[in-house]
Parts: structure tokens; sequence; C-alpha cells
């Protein structure tokens, strides 16, 4: 199926993008190994991460409603924060994925969601760190972490996300924040247990 939703790809979206679509597949590969999860499911949820990307934004909003979707605001104002949304749709109908795991994981690799599953995690995080993204300090400090602690790298990648948005007076949706303060919580927690037991 690999090939097929690479031919897919090749017609619906630029060849920058499709070059960042390989980079997330192959650091989904590489974070699952990390965190003993499905290598098959985070490479195909990599893979179809940004199936909507290009879709122009009645495309989306259209089928967003169609799919029963729910549209706030701030996707009203801004469609393109519901590519993720879609692209799970597109995964669905195009290329037959039934895996609930792999079509949230895609659903929620640009917004997050409190309480999403390693597998989102992971996605959420390659979309972030893949190398086509840049090499900075800050970048490679993520990616290391990234290896060790999943949670604090989502909260690392939201708040390297936020600082951008804010940067450019974006509008930030309130689930970023939400996914940040609860991977900020999870982070948290993990560390405390590991200084109680350390095994």
């Amino acid at each position: 199926m690999r090939d097929r939703i690479i031919s897919w790809l090749k017609k619906n979206v630029s060849d920058h993008r499709l070059q960042h679509i390989l980079g997330v597949e192959e650091t989904c590969i590489t974070l699952a190994r990390c965190h003993q999860l499905n290598e098959s499911q985070a490479a195909q949820a990599g893979l179809m991460h940004d199936l909507a990307k290009f879709f122009p934004p009645q495309k989306l909003l259209k089928i967003a409603s169609e799919a029963k979707i729910p549209i706030d605001e701030v996707c009203l104002q801004n469609p393109h924060l519901l590519h993720a949304e879609v692209s799970a749709v597109v995964a669905q109908e195009e290329f037959k994925v039934e895996d609930p795991q792999i079509l949230a994981a895609i659903g929620n690799h640009t917004l997050g969601a409190p309480q999403m599953s390693k597998l989102s995690c992971v996605v959420f995080i390659a979309d972030v760190l893949e190398p086509n993204r840049g090499d900075n300090a800050e970048l490679a400090a993520m990616r290391i972490v990234a290896t060790n602690n999943l949670y604090k790298c989502v909260q690392q990648t939201s708040d390297y996300s936020l600082k951008y948005l804010l940067s450019k007076q974006k509008i930030i949706h309130p689930r970023t924040v939400l996914t940040r303060n609860w991977a900020s919580v999870k982070a948290s927690a993990n560390s405390v247990e590991l200084s109680i037991d350390p095994k």
C-alpha cells in the first residue's frame, strides 16, 4: 500500500511537502522503535498525516462537515487547521484504513489532544522534528528528549509551535494549549514515578 499512497501524494502535494512527509514517516518509525510501539502503525500514520494538506479551504470545510468533524470558530476562520482530521477521512475513504489508532494519530498531528495515545504523540512530535524541518540547537535538544520522554517532548514541541504562532501573531487554537498542559502534567508525573522507582 505504501507505493500507492506515495503515488497519490505525488499528485496531491508539492515535492517539498512529500519530502517532509517521508521525513515524518522515517522519524515515526525511529520513535516507535525507541518507545516499543508498533512500527508499522507509526509508519502508516506518518505517511498519511498530510494527505489533505493542499486541499482548498472550502473542500476542507465540506469534508469536515460531511464527516461530522466539529468545526469551531477558530477552524471556521482558519480551515487549514482541519487538514489533519480531514486527512484521517481521506485515509479511510481512499486507502480503506480502519485502524482507529492510526486514524486518531493522523487526526491529532496538528493540534494534538489531551489523553492522546503514545502513537498520536509520536506523529505529533515527528511532524515538528523530522530532519527536513532544519537543525538548530533547540530542535537538536528536542530530538534527544523525543527518544527518552514522549510526554516531555510533546510539551516542548507544543511550546516550540506556540512561540512561532505568537511571533507571527497568529490565532492559537485552544486545543494546542490543552495538549501542551496535559503533556506537561504527564511528563511531571513520569519524572516523579522514575525518581521513586528507577526500574
